[in-house]
């Protein structure tokens, strides 16, 4: 069944049966009501249709230095989500504005406006512009979700979908139980550009998930999911809290599966981040490449494999909450976890190497988060400048039995074999400590 632009595309899926392929013409479908697709559904392109969640501004007035328009907001809404700039605390607002496709960036006064800013007044419905748009494309972000469905077996395939409205932790295309979801251009959506929520078994392979608002992809009480061979990057577009508030690439919760041979670089925030009773999770032959918090954090998780995975120049942003220690993270974290094996990775240039943190955590479902048997074992870890580490630390409460946390076979390239590059609960120790302490006797060390 072909759906072509101008066409309403959700009264068409609806009114076929399940298992109908709908083919998306070539073009711009503005989307306004989000898409339902029933069980083994297919809805694809092979022409990269784009599905577009904005409308057009059109009627704008000059208003001293700046531009408005009126009547295109919707009434205004409460605050979710936590923002890198918490005075203004403006990132929650879910209106996207795009002038010739570019992505304008919200201020939060009228006072602030200037050349590729806009300011969203919603006591007077008023967006204000600091670009003249007159003879520009000027687009709002209005629909919240391009798909969104419960129902098994359906495949997006081959579409870019843009330009959405979604709520923080909300997504622009979200999944349902075994989906296939490949080939797509996930972009500029406000909040996360594709969720799996219940979505076991679920496979989002070959995407490109790119300058989402929040964060690329998201997972919840999903299992036996898998992304793979993704590029995910340039994600956190609209300010949320870089250093520890769902951000950046991929975040996961109450889940299991499969994250392999993705390049994740780039995003603002943490690159991949399992967290909350993830369970069973597999994190395989990655590149996580420059992104501003941990390149990998492991937390209050269990069961969990890290393995054959590049994690280079992560943790280096300097926002809020942002910095250098090991409390801070560091290119593999990890954090309040059980039965975790860190192995073969290369792990170079990030703000620190391996980072394991015991802290006190509360309870989930299998009793108190603890930090227990933790393997790191086989990795090449580079340490060679600024206050760059490898070690644990704990906080009161949070005691590590011996033998919980073992170091093995690792090779720590250092700028000196004198420097101290490990620390172990506070204490600071070169590479014939960190061996001392009990810590990788059979490690190799080496100076740059």
């Amino acid at each position: 069944m072909v759906i072509k632009p101008g066409q309403d595309a959700q009264s068409i899926v609806n009114s076929k049966p399940a298992g109908t392929t709908f083919c998306f013409a070539a073009g711009l479908h503005r989307i306004s009501e989000t898409i339902r697709p029933k069980a083994d559904t297919t809805l694809a392109s092979d022409e990269r249709a784009v599905l577009t969640g904005s409308v057009p501004l059109t009627g704008w007035a000059r208003s001293g230095s700046a531009w408005v328009v009126r009547g295109a907001l919707p009434a205004a809404y409460g605050a979710s989500g936590q923002c890198e700039d918490n005075q203004a605390n403006i990132c929650h607002l879910r209106e996207q504005v795009f002038v010739d496709g570019d992505h304008l960036t919200r201020v939060a006064s009228l006072s602030a406006v200037k050349a590729g800013t806009f300011y969203a007044d919603y006591g007077a419905n008023a967006i204000y512009l600091g670009s003249n748009p007159t003879g520009r494309q000027v687009e709002m972000s209005k629909t919240r979700t391009a798909i969104e469905s419960g129902s098994t077996g359906v495949v997006v395939r081959g579409l870019t979908i843009e330009h959405f409205a979604s709520a923080p932790q909300a997504g622009a295309l979200v999944s349902g139980p075994g989906w296939k979801v490949t080939a797509n251009d996930v972009r500029w959506n406000h909040a996360v550009g594709v969720m799996l929520v219940k979505a076991n078994n679920t496979r989002v392979e070959k995407n490109l998930i790119r300058n989402n608002g929040q964060l690329g992809l998201g997972q919840y009480a999903s299992a036996a999911a898998t992304v793979s061979r993704n590029v995910i990057t340039g994600n956190n577009t609209d300010g949320f809290w870089i250093a520890d508030w769902e951000s950046g690439g991929i975040k996961s919760t109450r889940s299991s599966g499969t994250v392999s041979g993705n390049l994740i670089q780039n995003n603002l925030g943490v690159g991949m981040w399992a967290d909350v009773a993830d369970d069973g999770r597999v994190i395989s032959s990655n590149r996580i490449i420059g992104n501003a918090a941990d390149g990998i954090r492991y937390e209050i998780s269990r069961n969990g494999t890290i393995e054959n995975n590049t994690i280079t120049g992560n943790g280096l942003g300097t926002g809020r909450g942002s910095g250098t220690s090991l409390w801070d993270g560091g290119g593999v974290n990890i954090n309040t976890s059980t039965n975790v094996t860190v192995r073969n990775n290369v792990v170079a240039g990030n703000v620190n190497g391996v980072t394991i943190q015991s802290r006190t955590r509360g309870s989930g479902p299998w009793g108190t988060y603890l930090l227990r048997d933790v393997q790191v074992t086989g990795n090449t870890i580079e340490m060679t400048g600024g206050s760059q580490a490898t070690g644990m630390v704990k906080n009161s409460g949070a005691e590590v039995p011996a033998g919980e946390v073992v170091f093995s076979g690792n090779k720590y390239v250092l700028d000196a074999l004198g420097a101290q590059r490990f620390s172990r609960f506070g204490t600071k120790l070169t590479a014939a400590g960190w061996q001392q302490a009990g810590l990788d006797a059979l490690g190799k060390f080496l100076a740059n």
